[in-house]
């Protein structure tokens, strides 16, 4: 039988969705994407962009856009219950040759979703609105689901299907795959709105630590709205016009100047903490808040879910185009074990918010994530220290004969694969969807310092591949350059195994 027209149907045009279906359409898979939303979200929610998931944004060739449509995040300013007030600057690390993004950048959700809309556009796909997935059947050679729009029913064949559609996924409820956790005891409203009467230059906590007159307000950078959060309690309604809030601001701040001129966007919702038992079941999988969802403190679920996206979404074309459908496992190997961890981190800073404490460090940047028992780690010989195989690639300053410097990332920048060689004496050439660049004496690049060899833990003669999302797949070193081309044979062809 024929395989269906349309490789991949994707339910959810959240970050996740539009993530996903960029990396598909840059790799020319066809797609469709649907939303059941008539339009787009105009909420800040997800408003934290962590140094990792920049990273992610610059290989996408999307960072420039991104960062333009935010700014870093703003002192906050902590006024007490005593009447004093105290300044805590967010923890900020300069720029190094390793990791050029040094701190979160804050972008609202709705501005990100913007970005990515508009170079899906580029792309020639757009989102399918007021779109939504009725049912789904799958066999063993397509997905048949059915949609439902105002132009009334619609059947679509489709050789996989992905629900990127959010914490009440239809996708996952059809699917009935278990999505266990719990309830965080924490119900709160977050509100963007548009105040009076308070300085835009600090993240304003009113009260921290007291659950029953905590409020924060956050001016949400790129906008002149502020972003209210504020515990609230279970057993009332809570009224979220302009009035209310401004009753609410003035009862736990006691500020009268501050006024509430209109609410953009509002929510009443009550924390979890949730894992779906699998993310994929035979032709379909779950991405993002579809499979996990978390607690808002720390900037941890907009993060993962992108980075979800980005994982599958080379995968998803490389199978697409020939791969043996094995590398798809692959994904949820990867990226389950990180939402395990993620969910731990998220919680103990909601924890940790309940007492007043916002203080957050490098675990919250996501740059120490990685896949080192990853059926696609291959060391040869092993390593067992220094940079290993599955881990996040470092930046480094590499420069030309003709004395240009350039970023390692600016080399790694697109939806191929990698290969750096330290020594160029039996380098391959560039294959497909591989770019190789040598560096070293008499190569194409040189070290401009010793950052590349620290970073990589390099030695003379060593190869290292870097993955299409980012990563480190295989680090050969100068006697094993011969297992390359089984490496990347089961990304093409064949079984796929770890050696």
């Amino acid at each position: 039988m024929n395989p269906p027209s349309l490789p991949v149907l994707i339910a959810g045009a959240g970050p996740s969705g539009l993530v996903l279906a960029i990396e598909l359409a840059r790799r020319g898979i066809p797609l469709r994407i649907v939303e059941q939303r008539d339009s787009p979200l105009g909420a800040s929610r997800g408003k934290g962009i962590q140094p990792r998931t920049l990273e992610v944004f610059d290989k996408m060739e999307l960072v420039s856009a991104v960062m333009a449509a935010g700014a870093p995040y703003p002192a906050q300013c902590i006024h007490t219950a005593a009447g004093e007030t105290l300044r805590q600057d967010f923890e900020r690390r300069p720029p190094s040759p390793s990791e050029p993004y040094g701190q979160p950048w804050m972008v609202v959700q709705w501005k990100t979703e913007r970005v990515l809309r508009d170079h899906l556009a580029t792309l020639g796909h757009r989102v399918e609105w007021g779109t939504r997935l009725e049912s789904f059947q799958q066999d063993e050679s397509c997905v048949k689901a059915t949609l439902l729009s105002i132009a009334g029913g619609e059947n679509v064949d489709a050789s996989y299907l992905v629900g990127c559609d959010g914490g009440r996924s239809t996708v996952r409820s059809l699917l009935d795959i278990p999505f266990p956790g719990k309830t965080m005891g924490v119900r709160a409203v977050v509100a963007d709105i548009r105040i009076t009467g308070l300085d835009r230059d600090a993240w304003h906590r009113f009260n921290d630590g007291d659950m029953g007159r905590q409020l924060g307000l956050c001016p949400l950078m790129g906008t002149d709205l502020f972003q209210l959060q504020a515990p609230v309690p279970f057993d009332t309604d809570i009224d979220v016009s302009a009035a209310a809030l401004g009753r609410m601001i003035l009862e736990r701040t006691g500020v009268a100047d501050i006024a509430v001129a209109d609410v953009s966007w509002a929510s009443v919702f009550e924390m979890n903490a949730r894992l779906a038992d699998r993310y994929r079941a035979e032709r379909v999988f779950l991405v993002g808040d579809a499979a996990h969802v978390h607690p808002p403190t720390g900037g941890q679920g907009l993060n993962t879910s992108i980075q979800d996206a980005f994982n599958l979404g080379w995968k998803l074309a490389a199978v697409s185009a020939g791969a043996p459908d094995s590398l798809l496992d692959t994904y949820e190997h990867e990226r389950r074990p990180i939402a395990v961890d993620v969910l731990g981190l998220s919680i103990r800073f909601l924890q940790a918010a309940t007492k007043g404490e916002m203080r957050r460090g490098r675990e919250a940047q996501q740059l120490d994530i990685g896949y080192v028992d990853s059926p696609l780690a291959l060391e040869a010989p092993s390593r067992t220290a220094g940079l290993r195989a599955g881990a996040r690639a470092p930046d480094a300053s590499l420069t030309r004969a003709s004395g240009e410097v350039v970023r390692l990332f600016d080399l790694v920048r697109g939806p191929h694969w990698t290969l750096l060689c330290l020594g160029g004496s039996d380098a391959p050439h560039a294959r497909g969807d591989m770019h190789v660049h040598c560096i070293g004496r008499g190569c194409e690049f040189s070290e401009l310092d010793d950052a590349f060899r620290d970073s990589y833990g390099a030695r003379d003669g060593d190869w290292f591949l870097i993955r299409p999302d980012g990563y480190v797949g295989a680090i050969l070193g100068a006697d094993e350059h011969a297992l390359l081309d089984g490496y990347m044979a089961p990304m093409r062809a064949g079984r796929l195994t770890k050696s």
